[in-house]
C-alpha cells in the first residue's frame, strides 16, 4: 500500500485474523483515500477496528457503501447508537434510503462482531423494515394513515428477517372507506418502500389477481369460502404493523378465528406436504440438493414447516404455541412436550446455524442467495466468514462442509419424524363432534381397535383442571402417536391410564413427562409391547423416570448386580428381606426389558442380562440364609447355558459338602428355604420359580446331595440323558470352591 502510512501492529493482526485478509487490505486502502489517517484511528479504536475489518472481509456491497458515503464510517464507530429515523420535513425518499443503509450497516456490524446473535439480528432487520413501511406510509398519504393497516407476513411478520428478504405485506382497509383512494395509497407506499426493500403483496387473497386492499369482512369471507391450506399456514406469521390500533386489532381477531376455529383434517395436511414435496423436487431437478439452504433436504424449510404444522394442529388447544417467530414457537413446542426436548434443542441450533450461513451469503453482495457455492474457493471464504479456521488436521472448508452436512442430516431425520407423524387431535376436546362410527374409523387407522374404550381412557387421562391433566391434554397427540407405533395401542393406552390413576400417581407421571419427553415416548412403546413391564411399573411408579434415562438402563456388570442385590437384603426380617430382593429383581428386569423393547439390546445380550440377574439374585438369597456348611447352587438347562428368557424357570441342583445327618438336614433346609423364598406366598410375590427336577432321582430324591453323593450316583446309576444334562451344569451361587470341585 504505497503512499499510505505503514499499517501498525494491532490493525495488521486484526486483518490477518479476518475471514479475507486480502479483501480487507484492498478495501482499507480505498477507504484511506477518503479518510485521511484512518489506519492510525483504527489502531487506537479497537471497536471501530474490529467492525471495519469484519465488514470489509465479509461484504463487498457494504465496502462500497463505506467508500461512497462519507457518514457511513461513523455508524461503525458506535454500534450501540441506532440512527434516528428521519421525520417531519427531514423525511423524503432519499433520506429514508440513506437511513435504511446506515441502520443496515449497523446491524451487520453488530452481527459480524458477535455483539448480536441470530435472533437479535433477524429482529433488528424486521424492525428496520417496519420503520421503512411506517415512513413510506407517511410519505404516501402525507401523514400516518389511520384507515389503512399494513400487515407484515412471512419473515417480516415473524420478526425474523434476512439481510435480503422480500418484505411480504397485505393491506387492510376500514369498513366504509374509499377503496380507490386506499389502493392508490398502498401502491404509492410500496413504490416508496421499494427504494429500500423488495416489497411483495402476493400473499394476499387471490394473489396478483386479487384486490390489493380488502376490508376485514372481505378477508373473513375469503378465508371462510376459498382459502387453501397454505394460506392459513401463511396467516401464522400475520402481524399488523401500521395504521389504526382498533382496525389492526379487528384484523388480528379475524385472523385468530380463521386459524383456530377450524380443525385441520388429513386433506389439509396432505396438501401442505404435497406442496413442500414439489418444492424439494424442484431443488433436486436443478441439482442443488446438497447446497440449497432454504428448500433442500435438511434445510431451513424443514424446520419451519415442521414447527408450523405442529402449530396448526395443536395451536387450537394450546394458545402458547401460536407465536409467529420460529424459534419462540419451537421453544414452546419443546417445553410442552410436542417435540422431544433433545430434538427441539437440535432444531434450534441447526436453525441458528443455517440462517447464519444464509445471512453471510446474502451479506456478501446484498443479494437474495440461498445456495452454498459449489466453487471451493468461494465456499472457503464463506467458511472463514462464518468463523471456521484451518487446524493441523483439517481446513476451514472441510470443517464447514462437515458441520453443514451434520446439521442437515439431523434436521432431516427429525423433520421426517415430526412432519410425517400420525398427528391426532386431543380426542377429549373433540369427541362430542365425532360420531361413534367416525371415531372408530379414525382410531382404527392408528391401530386402536376399541374406539369407545379408548375414548374413555383419553377422557380419564385429560379430565380436570390440574396442571397434570392440562399437561396430559397437551401431550395427548404425541402419546397417541407413540402408542399407535406399538404392537398393541389399546393395551398401551389402558396401561397409561392405570399408571395415572389417582391424583398422586397422575402428578408423578405428569412430572416425569414434563421433565423428559423421551420418557413419555419410551413408556408408550413399553406399555404397548409388554404387559410384564407395565405391571412392574404399576407396582413401582417411582421407576417411571428410569425408562427415559439411558444411564439407568446401562448394562450392569456381574459385581455391580451382586452389590445391588446384597444391598436389597439390608432390610430386617425374612418377609421384608424377600420383598427387597423382589424389588431388586423387578428394577433390574425393567432395565433389561426396556433396553430390549427399545431395540438397544439384541437377543443374545438380553438372554445374558436375564441370566446374570438370576445369578445375582440367587447368590444374594443364599447369602441371606447364612449356610452352616459349604453349599452351592448349580444351574442346569437354559439357565446353565445362559439362555434365559423372561418366562424361564430356573433349573438347578443343590450340592453340599458333608457326611452326617446334621449336614444333610442343614442342606435340605437351605434348599427348601431357597425354593420357598423365591417362589413367594402368591404368584404376585414370586421372584423366581426354581425347578430342581433334574437332580439325581428327580422328585423322588433328596433336594440336596453331597458332592460325594453326586460322584457315586454318576459312577453307578446315572442314565445317558442325565449325563447329557450335566453338559450344561454351571455353578452360579454359594460356595465357590465347592462349585469348582463340582
Amino acid at each position: 500500500m504505497s503512499g499510505h502510512p505503514a499499517r501498525l501492529g494491532e490493525l495488521e493482526e486484526t486483518i490477518e485474523r479476518s475471514a479475507a485478509p486480502s479483501a480487507a487490505r484492498t478495501g482499507l486502502e480505498r477507504l484511506e483515500a477518503a479518510h485521511a489517517g484512518l489506519s492510525t484511528t483504527l489502531e487506537a479504536d479497537e471497536g471501530l477496528r474490529r467492525a471495519v475489518v469484519a465488514v470489509l472481509a465479509a461484504s463487498r456491497s457494504l465496502t462500497l457503501l463505506l467508500e461512497t458515503d462519507a457518514d457511513a464510517l461513523a455508524v461503525l464507530g458506535d454500534l450501540d447508537a441506532r440512527p434516528v429515523v428521519p421525520g417531519g420535513s427531514a423525511l423524503d425518499e432519499e433520506s429514508l434510503r440513506r437511513w435504511k443503509a446506515h441502520e443496515y450497516l449497523r446491524i451487520a456490524g453488530r452481527d459480524l462482531t458477535a455483539l448480536d446473535d441470530l435472533r437479535d439480528t433477524a429482529a433488528a432487520l424486521a424492525a428496520l423494515a417496519e420503520d421503512v413501511l411506517v415512513a413510506a406510509a407517511t410519505l404516501a398519504a402525507g401523514e400516518a394513515p389511520e384507515d389503512l393497516v399494513v400487515v407484515g407476513m412471512g419473515k417480516l411478520g415473524g420478526a425474523e428477517l434476512n439481510y435480503s428478504s422480500d418484505i411480504d405485506v397485505m393491506f387492510v382497509a376500514g369498513e366504509g372507506t374509499q377503496p380507490a383512494r386506499l389502493e392508490a395509497q398502498a401502491r404509492e407506499l410500496m413504490r416508496v418502500a421499494r427504494r429500500c426493500f423488495r416489497v411483495d403483496a402476493n400473499l394476499r387473497p387471490e394473489g396478483r389477481d386479487g384486490p390489493l386492499v380488502r376490508t376485514v369482512s372481505s378477508y373473513r369471507a375469503y378465508w371462510e369460502r376459498w382459502a387453501r391450506p397454505w394460506e392459513f399456514q401463511a396467516l401464522l406469521k400475520a402481524r399488523p404493523l401500521t395504521g389504526s390500533p382498533e382496525l389492526a386489532a379487528t384484523f388480528a381477531a379475524a385472523t385468530e378465528a380463521a386459524l383456530w376455529d377450524r380443525p385441520w383434517d388429513a386433506d389439509d395436511l396432505r396438501s401442505l406436504r404435497t406442496m413442500k414435496a414439489r418444492a424439494e423436487d424442484e431443488v433436486a431437478r436443478k441439482g442443488l440438493e446438497g447446497r440449497e439452504l432454504k428448500r433442500g433436504s435438511g434445510g431451513i424449510r424443514d424446520i419451519e414447516f415442521s414447527v408450523q404444522l405442529l402449530q396448526l394442529v395443536h395451536g387450537r388447544h394450546d394458545p402458547a404455541l401460536r407465536s409467529p417467530t420460529t424459534l419462540d414457537a419451537l421453544a414452546e413446542l419443546g417445553s410442552a412436550g410436542y417435540v422431544d426436548a433433545a430434538d427441539a434443542a437440535t432444531l434450534d441450533g441447526a436453525y441458528r446455524f443455517l440462517r447464519t450461513v444464509e445471512h453471510r451469503l446474502q451479506l456478501a453482495e446484498e443479494r437474495q442467495v440461498h445456495v452454498v457455492p459449489s466453487d471451493d474457493a468461494d465456499r472457503e471464504l464463506l467458511a472463514r466468514v462464518l468463523g471456521f479456521r484451518g487446524t493441523a488436521g483439517t481446513t476451514a472448508l472441510a470443517g464447514f462442509d462437515r458441520e453443514l452436512a451434520r446439521r442437515r442430516a439431523s434436521v432431516r431425520a427429525i423433520h421426517q419424524r415430526l412432519y410425517f407423524r400420525p398427528l391426532l387431535e386431543a380426542f377429549a376436546g373433540v369427541e362430542g363432534r365425532l360420531s361413534p362410527e367416525a371415531a372408530e374409523t379414525r382410531l382404527a387407522a392408528f391401530g386402536f381397535r376399541d374406539a369407545e374404550r379408548t375414548r374413555q381412557a383419553v377422557g380419564e387421562l385429560t379430565r380436570g383442571l390440574t396442571r397434570s391433566s392440562r399437561l396430559m391434554h397437551q401431550l395427548l397427540p404425541l402419546l397417541l402417536a407413540w402408542l399407535s407405533d406399538s404392537p398393541d395401542p389399546d393395551r398401551g393406552l389402558l396401561g397409561l391410564r392405570t399408571l395415572a390413576s389417582g391424583s398422586q400417581r397422575s402428578s408423578e407421571l405428569a412430572r416425569a413427562f414434563r421433565e423428559s419427553a423421551e420418557t413419555a415416548r419410551r413408556l408408550c412403546t413399553v406399555l404397548g409391547t409388554s404387559p410384564l413391564l407395565g405391571d412392574i411399573l404399576h407396582h413401582n411408579p417411582d421407576l417411571i423416570p428410569a425408562v427415559g434415562d439411558d444411564s439407568a438402563l446401562a448394562v450392569r456388570t456381574a459385581p455391580e448386580l451382586l452389590e445391588r442385590a446384597r444391598g436389597a437384603l439390608a432390610w430386617r426380617g425374612a418377609d421384608t428381606r424377600v420383598a427387597g430382593l423382589r424389588r431388586f429383581k423387578e428394577r433390574q428386569l425393567l432395565r433389561i426389558g426396556v433396553r430390549d423393547v427399545m431395540g438397544q439390546a439384541d437377543v443374545d445380550s438380553t438372554a445374558a442380562g436375564l441370566t446374570a440377574l438370576a445369578e445375582a439374585t440367587l447368590e444374594a438369597a443364599v447369602t441371606a440364609l447364612d449356610p452352616g456348611l459349604p453349599f452351592a447352587v448349580v444351574a442346569m438347562g437354559r439357565f446353565g447355558g445362559a439362555e434365559l428368557s423372561y418366562a424361564s424357570d430356573l433349573d438347578v441342583v443343590f450340592a453340599y459338602e458333608g457326611g452326617g445327618p446334621a449336614d444333610f438336614a442343614e442342606a435340605e433346609r437351605l434348599a427348601g428355604a431357597l425354593l420357598q423364598d423365591l417362589k413367594g406366598a402368591t404368584p404376585t410375590a414370586r421372584i423366581y420359580l426354581l425347578d430342581a427336577d433334574l437332580r439325581p432321582e428327580g422328585r423322588q430324591g433328596p433336594l440336596a446331595r453331597s458332592l460325594d453323593g453326586f460322584r457315586a450316583y454318576f459312577e453307578r446309576w446315572a442314565q445317558v440323558w442325565e449325563r447329557q444334562a450335566m453338559l450344561r451344569a454351571r455353578p452360579v451361587a454359594g460356595d465357590s470352591d465347592l462349585g469348582r470341585r463340582f
